[in-house]
């Protein structure tokens, strides 16, 4: 059988260690595997070249992807899904392994559909594909974000300061809620529950009225305002991604002329992307790359590899596709039990 491996979307720590995985199994059962650069842009161009166990010597440790990314899906460009089809045939590709987020998995969805063998691995540092319990890059976007927390309570507690700390999360908080549990944040603000910017000045102000000289406000950066508490929406770059820091340098302009304390911002942006996976992002990328070569073995297709408690399990591809996960209640009693 002769296999094709892509990565989509945004690049995060542990694919290397995904695309290890998957082609040694995938030798293992005796196929050949081949790689497509940067994404479904790649099966279009049908730019690929072959997987073998030489490429992927040493690529355990280190991060972003091999095989490069794109945020293209084919689905939404004219032609997209002929030209895809037209690709696989040429190159005689029997099933497809395709490492992406929510919107190359949609995309996989789509040629699935039209007959493509289709076994899906999530990534995503946001967390936020419906149907596992962690996606590959989390954990390591959440330890890069509890580093840099812990980094600025010292220089907060220095200067008595109010410290807003911006990580990633458009549409969902959880590595805003994760990381802020862990590094002692004493206020969290995610998309999941719209804030009111005049209750958290409050809520500052008698902190350092009371116990404290310092305050950490870490802020997703898809955070959103109670309607008719502030009129602001961080703006959307390319791609509908959010514009990295709008969010974060508002809220800290908005809590010094509430509060007047001495605000300061730190925006984590890629930082939290890049450099090498955490053991725990390695585990789960082996796991979901040995579970997908063995999943396009046994000739599954439509699905996608997902922990689930402890276990390595398949879903459906349909009930995942548009879905996002969001942080759930008790996690986020959790963090403003905290406070």
């Amino acid at each position: 059988m002769r296999i094709g491996l892509l990565t989509g979307g945004g690049d995060c720590p542990g694919l290397n260690a995904l695309i290890r995985a998957v082609v040694k199994q995938g030798s293992i059962h005796g196929h050949s595997l081949v790689g497509f650069r940067h994404g479904w842009r790649g099966v279009v161009d049908g730019d690929l070249f072959p997987l073998t166990r030489d490429h992927v010597r040493g690529v355990l440790p280190l991060g972003g992807t091999m095989l490069g990314t794109a945020r293209f899906h084919p689905h939404e460009d004219n032609g997209g899904i002929d030209a895809v089809l037209e690709t696989l045939k040429h190159e005689h590709i029997d099933a497809l392994i395709c490492v992406g987020g929510d919107g190359t998995l949609h995309a996989a969805g789509k040629l699935a559909a039209a007959g493509v063998g289709m076994v899906c691995a999530p990534k995503t540092i946001d967390n936020d594909v419906w149907g596992t319990d962690r996606s590959v890059g989390f954990d390591t976007a959440v330890s890069i974000a509890t580093e840099a927390i812990d980094r600025v309570h010292t220089t907060a507690e220095s200067h008595d300061r109010v410290m807003v700390v911006e990580v990633m999360g458009h549409h969902v908080g959880w590595i805003a809620v994760a990381a802020g549990i862990a590094g002692g944040a004493d206020m969290i603000l995610i998309p999941e529950d719209p804030f009111d910017i005049d209750d958290i000045a409050a809520r500052l102000r008698h902190r350092h009225r009371s116990y404290a000289s310092s305050s950490i406000v870490v802020v997703a950066e898809g955070a959103t305002a109670r309607p008719g508490t502030l009129d602001f929406v961080a703006p959307e770059g390319p791609y509908g991604s959010i514009v990295a820091g709008a969010m974060g340098e508002r809220i800290k302009i908005e809590l010094q002329e509430r509060t007047g304390f001495d605000t300061r911002v730190t925006i984590l942006g890629h930082t939290q992307r890049g450099g090498t996976p955490t053991a725990t992002d390695r585990l789960l990328a082996s796991r979901f790359g040995v579970a997908a070569a063995d999943a396009v073995d046994a000739g599954a297709t439509s699905v996608m590899t997902a922990l689930v408690g402890d276990e390595i399990k398949l879903v459906d591809i349909a009930e995942v596709a548009g879905r996002l996960k969001e942080v759930p209640e008790d996690l986020r009693r959790v963090a403003e039990s905290l406070y």
